[in-house]
């Protein structure tokens, strides 16, 4: 079975400073070192390059799975990671292993010119070696990819759904968008929340901004007023337009005797009716 010679590790050894320029080199007119500092692509090639090079001297050969490649694949990790924070692609990332190889076999080619057939063999073990960095790299770089992006999308769902104090004891919850689900979910978990805080009685929430409503929407509805109740507070719901009544009794949906308003501001003035508050116009 084949196996990376010592010679090679040393021709690598010899000629590392010529080996991470050309590498830098190639990173750069790769497009690879986009939005990155010189001084974080210097460090980073460096790092990985000592890394396979430590790992060689170990004898750890070319399965990245072995103990002995452990703080490599870490280091792939933590590189992986921060590029997906910068907004890098995967392309991007994964360049910054294969970009190496140009480098790596045109110093191979020199150092065995004379030797053909081991030479091929070297090329092998080596291609095989950082291609399983360079996946390795792009599964790491997909799995932080879509925790960055869930993360997005959970703040998204927590600023698209404001609980917005109207009055002493009155919250409003504007909705706009479609309901589903998971942003019910985050709707509940945020008005609850609210109204523990505040120790509110009237909470509002405001359909104007939802396009339709249909049986899964409504039920979304239901479930979010239901909790309120439960929490010791009341519910009205607002922005009912024409076309939104309409939906709902052709649809023969059955909102339980839960208030409703065609507007915030005939909310607003129920709650502060229910309150006990009341607003004179000043002359």
């Amino acid at each position: 079975m084949a196996a990376l010679q010592n010679s090679t590790l040393d021709a690598m050894k010899k000629q590392q400073a010529q080996l991470l320029g050309d590498w830098i080199n190639a990173l750069e007119n790769g497009g690879a070192t986009r939005n990155l500092k010189d001084h974080d692509v210097q460090q980073q090639t460096s790092e990985f390059l000592q890394l396979v090079v430590n790992g060689l001297e170990n004898d750890n050969g070319t399965n990245i799975n072995a103990t002995g490649w452990e703080a490599t694949r870490q280091f792939l990790e933590k590189l992986s990671h921060s590029r997906a924070l910068l907004g890098q692609d995967s392309q991007q990332t994964a360049s910054f292993i294969f970009s190496l190889k140009g480098p790596l076999f045109t110093l191979l080619q020199n150092h065995y010119k004379e030797q053909p057939a081991l030479l091929a063999e070297q090329l092998w073990e080596v291609s095989e070696l950082l291609d399983a960095f360079g996946l390795h790299t792009i599964r790491t770089f997909q799995k932080s990819r879509e925790a960055v992006i869930k993360r997005q999308q959970e703040e998204l769902l927590e600023l698209s759904t404001p609980v917005v104090k109207l009055w002493d004891g009155v919250l409003a919850l504007p909705m706009i968008g479609t309901l589903d689900s998971q942003r019910t979910q985050v709707v509940m978990e945020s008005l609850l929340q609210r109204i523990v805080d505040t120790g509110s009685e009237i909470a509002i929430i405001d359909i104007t901004g939802v396009p339709t409503v249909d049986t899964l929407v409504a039920q979304h509805l239901l479930k979010t007023v239901t909790a309120i109740r439960l929490m010791g507070a009341d519910c009205i719901i607002s922005g009912v337009r024409p076309q939104i009544a309409q939906t709902i009794v052709h649809l023969g949906l059955d909102l339980q005797g839960v208030v409703t308003k065609a507007n915030l501001a005939d909310a607003l003035k129920l709650a502060l009716t229910r309150l006990g508050v009341s607003l004179v116009k000043s002359v």
